[in-house]
């Protein structure tokens, strides 16, 4: 991460206060800018985001992993002859939003794509398209409710992909890691569709392998993005699942060597380990 340098200017213009709580909905956000010009947004003393001027350039692994993955996605969606007609535009969603850094990426590598973000904290969501002069509607649209309520109001086959990143403080709500919350997962996503969650587990717990179980549950073809530390719960960490009826887009693994942290995607016979030692969450 780059250290930080209040005295330099960001490249972001319209930025709120640096360096001091800002109120919002669900309590308070801190600003920070960095010396590269990139910002690093702090939701109720969490890090939430990291904004860096290029919208491209993702300084959170676990996102670089996403954006990869989403890329290849897409890659083979438009070039898929069987492609149903009058599909359109790639239809994306995001159940939490903080500064939107994944979907700020998607749009300026996709202009074409149709984005919603749900983000439950009004104020922070009004803030941040400003802050970061996030894409408008159609292009990008923000929502403000409760990750579940969307989840589970949103009509069958609507998405090419579906991204979970919802936390409150360092936890995902329980509410969305069930196997009713998968299920709804795999009813919104088109035919072929691909859900990725970020899991923040922390060492001891089971929480990666309960995941798993509960996604193999409902999912075809379930995947996971780790470094090795994590995979194995030696230490707490940020990993990817991924979870589609189809089989998951081709080169994620040879992609990932060329990432600047040493990761991986699990090998089957892992990933089975883990379903087997997990259990079914909300079964």
């Amino acid at each position: 991460m780059a250290r930080r340098d209040s005295s330099r200017p960001s490249a972001f213009s319209q930025l709120g206060p640096l360096d001091t709580p800002i109120p919002i909905s669900t309590g308070t956000t801190r600003l920070t800018r960095e010396n590269d010009g990139s910002v690093l947004l702090d939701v109720n003393g969490v890090p939430s985001s990291h904004l860096h001027p290029d919208p491209t350039h993702l300084v959170f692994e676990y996102m670089r992993w996403m954006l990869l993955v989403i890329e290849l996605h897409l890659a083979e969606r438009e070039g898929a002859a069987d492609r149903p007609s009058g599909q359109g535009a790639a239809q994306l969603a995001h159940l939490g939003g903080g500064g939107c850094s994944l979907p700020r990426a998607i749009a300026a590598l996709h202009p074409r794509s149709r984005q919603i973000v749900v983000e439950i904290d009004a104020l922070l969501a009004e803030q941040v398209r400003t802050w970061f002069d996030l894409p408008r509607s159609p292009q990008l649209r923000m929502r403000t409710e409760d990750a579940l309520s969307a989840l589970t109001a949103w009509r069958d086959d609507r998405f090419d992909v579906l991204v979970r990143d919802v936390f409150s403080g360092a936890t995902t709500p329980s509410e969305l890691v069930t196997m009713q919350a998968a299920r709804h997962a795999q009813r919104v996503l088109r035919p072929g569709g691909i859900y990725l969650a970020n899991c923040a587990a922390p060492p001891g717990t089971g929480l990666m392998a309960d995941e798993v179980a509960t996604l193999s549950a409902v999912f075809a073809h379930v995947a996971v993005i780790a470094e090795p530390a994590h995979l194995s719960g030696k230490r707490r960490g940020n990993c990817v699942l991924l979870a589609s009826d189809l089989p998951l887009p081709d080169g994620v693994d040879r992609a990932l060597r060329s990432d600047a942290v040493s990761v991986r995607l699990a090998r089957a016979d892992r990933v089975e380990a883990l379903a087997r030692a997990g259990r079914v969450l909300g079964a």
